[in-house]
C-alpha cells in the first residue's frame, strides 16, 4: 500500500475540504433556519421546509460521507503505510488527533443540533450558531498548521497564537453583531 500513499493523502486532504464546507454551512444553514422561526407565517413554514430540505442535503450527501471517507483515508494513511505509522510517533501528531477527536465531537454536536430543527425544536439563539461556527475554523487553523509546521512550531507561542486567534474571532463577532443591530435599528 506504500506506493498508493500519495493518492490516499490526496483523497483524504480532498474529503476533508468537503467535510470542513459541510461543517461551515451546516451552521449557517442553522443559523438562517432559526431566522425564519422568528417570522410571521406562512414566511415561516415556507422558509423552514426550504432549510430542512437544504440540511438534509447537505448533511447526509455531502457532510457525513465526507466526514466518513476522509476518517477511511487517514486510518489507511496511518495504519496501512509504514510512512503513516512513522507519523504516530511525533508528539505534533498526538496534538493533531486531539484536535480530529475535538472535530468529530463537534460534528457529532451539529449532528444533535440538525435533529433538533428537523423536529422544530429551537433550542439555540443566532449568535450561539455564529458562535458555535467559529469552532470549526479554530479547528482547522490547529490542525493545518500543526500538519505543515509539524515539530518546528513552539507549543507555548502556537497555544498563545490559537487563543489571540480565538479572542479576535470573538471581537469580530461582536463587531458584526453591533453593526447588524445598528442596521436594523
Amino acid at each position: 500500500m506504500e506506493q498508493y500513499y500519495d493518492y490516499i493523502k490526496s483523497l483524504h486532504l480532498i474529503f476533508v475540504i468537503t467535510w470542513f464546507a459541510g461543517l461551515f454551512y451546516i451552521v449557517r444553514l442553522f443559523v438562517y433556519h432559526i431566522e425564519a422561526n422568528e417570522k410571521p407565517s406562512p414566511e415561516k413554514e415556507i422558509l423552514t421546509k426550504q432549510y430542512k430540505l437544504m440540511s438534509y442535503r447537505l448533511w447526509y450527501i455531502i457532510t457525513w460521507p465526507s466526514a466518513v471517507l476522509a476518517s477511511i483515508f487517514a486510518f489507511l494513511m496511518l495504519f496501512g503505510t509504514a510512512r503513516g505509522m512513522t507519523w504516530l510517533h511525533f508528539s505534533w501528531m498526538h496534538v493533531k488527533l486531539l484536535f480530529v477527536f475535538l472535530l468529530y465531537l463537534y460534528h457529532l454536536k451539529c449532528h444533535q443540533i440538525y435533529k433538533q430543527l428537523r423536529n422544530d425544536e429551537v433550542k439555540y439563539t443566532v449568535n450561539f450558531m455564529r458562535l458555535w461556527n467559529e469552532g470549526a475554523t479554530i479547528i482547522l487553523f490547529s490542525v493545518v498548521f500543526l500538519v505543515i509546521l509539524k515539530n518546528a512550531i513552539n507549543w507555548v507561542f502556537g497555544l498563545v497564537g490559537l487563543i489571540v486567534f480565538a479572542i479576535l474571532l470573538m471581537l469580530g463577532f461582536k463587531f458584526y453583531k453591533r453593526i447588524r443591530e445598528k442596521n436594523n435599528s
